[in-house]
């Protein structure tokens, strides 16, 4: 007989960052592309907290383990991408967690984008230096 597997998928994303974040029954342990989140995030403790706040904020951080695949962007980008898709997955757990997480801002997705370079200019908004001889 196959034991069939409950878990929860939730997609977050931030700027060009893609979290694919699966919840499972557990005791509060998080992986991120296959390593601890501590390792993954060792050069920045704060982003450790930042993917935890909506596990806290249901009081749910001891009750799933956190599997995560996430690439594109940086650092700060990955980490608010990944706290988007447990927000996301959390809801699909439990319902009842939405008001919750809704009133935090953790379900909305942050829109902000890099701004393209123009041509005829140095960057998104830097001119080249103007000259009037």
């Amino acid at each position: 007989m196959v034991e069939t597997l409950e878990q929860y998928l939730g997609t977050g994303r931030r700027k060009t960052a893609t979290a694919r974040v699966y919840l499972r029954p557990g005791k509060g342990k998080i992986t991120i592309n296959a390593r601890p989140s501590l390792k993954f995030f060792s050069e920045r403790a704060t982003l450790e907290q930042v993917i935890r706040q909506p596990l806290l904020e249901t009081h749910t951080a001891t009750k799933y383990d956190v599997l995560v695949n996430v690439g594109g962007g940086g650092p700060t980008g990955q980490a608010e991408a990944i706290r988007h898709g447990i927000a996301r997955a959390l809801c699909r757990a439990n319902p009842d967690h939405r008001p919750a997480l809704k009133k935090a801002g953790l379900l909305t997705r942050d829109p902000r984008e890099k701004e393209r370079k123009k041509y005829g200019q140095k960057g998104a908004r830097k001119r080249f230096q103007f000259s009037k001889r």
